[in-house]
C-alpha cells in the first residue's frame, strides 16, 4: 500500500473502468502537449503504454492525443495540483489532481480532509521519495526481478499484486529503465513518477485502518484527484 495507495476491489465497481479511462485521458492530454508522436515523446510514450494496457478504446486513446496536442482546435488547460496533509492516526497522504478549476478542487480537498489534517507545501513530502515507480511481471519463470533491477539501473525492487513486481527508479531514469525490463525478461503494465514513503505507519489497529480506508476511498472517488500516495504499510 505503501507506494500508491490503490482501493479494495476498485475493478469490481461499475464505474471502475469509465474512471480509469478518464484519469488516463488527462494525462494523455497533459503529455501530447509536447508533442502528439509517442515515439518523440517519452512522457507520452509511457502513458500510452498504460492506456494500451487498461484495454482504453483505440479512438478515445487517439482523441485524447489530438486534443492534447491542440490538433481538434480545442484548448485544454488542466493544472496539475498536490496536496499534503494527515489521514485519520496521523498516516501522511499525499494526492495528485488534474483540474480545469484550481479554486474548486481546493475547496472540495478541504471538506474531504476534515475527518484528517490538510497540511501545507512540504509539510509530509520530506518523508517520502519523489522517484520512478515501475510494474511490471516475469515474462517467464526463469525471470529473475534481482537481475533485471541490476541490469536496468532501478534502485530498488519489492513484489507488487498479482505476481508482479515493483521497481523503483530515480525520477530522471523512468523511461529508461521502463525500455530495458523487457530484454531482462519483464513486461512493463504501468510506469509513472510518484512517491514512496520512507518511514511506513506499520501500527494501526483494524478499526483505525477502516478508518484509513474510507478516508483514502472518499479522496480517490472525486473527479480531480488522479493519484492518492499513503506512508502506510502493507
Amino acid at each position: 500500500m505503501g507506494a500508491q495507495w490503490k482501493a479494495k476491489h476498485k475493478e469490481a465497481a461499475a464505474n471502475a473502468k469509465g474512471r480509469t479511462f478518464g484519469k488516463l485521458s488527462k494525462e494523455i492530454m497533459i503529455a501530447a502537449r509536447n508533442g502528439a508522436d509517442p515515439d518523440m515523446n517519452p512522457r507520452l510514450r509511457l502513458v500510452v503504454e498504460q492506456a494500451k494496457k487498461a484495454s482504453m478504446p483505440r479512438e478515445t486513446l487517439e482523441r485524447a492525443i489530438k486534443k492534447g496536442a491542440g490538433l481538434l482546435g480545442e484548448s485544454v488547460h488542466y493544472e496539475r495540483t498536490t496536496y499534503e496533509g494527515f489521514a485519520p492516526h496521523q498516516v501522511p497522504v499525499i494526492v495528485e489532481c488534474l483540474t480545469d478549476n484550481v479554486n474548486r478542487t481546493v475547496a472540495e480537498i478541504r471538506v474531504l480532509f476534515r475527518k484528517g489534517q490538510l497540511g501545507t507545501s512540504g509539510s509530509v513530502a520530506w518523508d517520502f521519495d519523489h522517484c520512478g515507480m515501475i510494474e511490471a511481471a516475469p515474462a517467464s519463470a526463469d525471470s529473475d526481478p534481482e537481475l533485471a533491477a541490476i541490469e536496468a539501473g532501478a534502485q530498488d525492487f519489492e513484489e507488487a499484486d498479482e505476481g508482479a513486481w515493483l521497481f523503483v527508479t530515480e525520477a530522471a531514469d523512468l523511461d529508461t529503465v521502463c525500455r530495458a525490463l523487457p530484454e531482462q525478461g519483464f513486461t512493463v503494465h504501468s510506469a509513472q513518477l510518484g512517491y514512496r514513503p520512507k518511514n511506513p505507519v506499520t501500527t494501526l489497529s483494524a478499526e483505525a485502518l477502516e478508518e484509513v480506508e474510507a478516508f483514502l476511498a472518499a479522496i480517490d472517488a472525486h473527479d480531480d484527484v488522479q493519484n492518492v500516495y499513503v506512508g502506510l504499510a502493507g
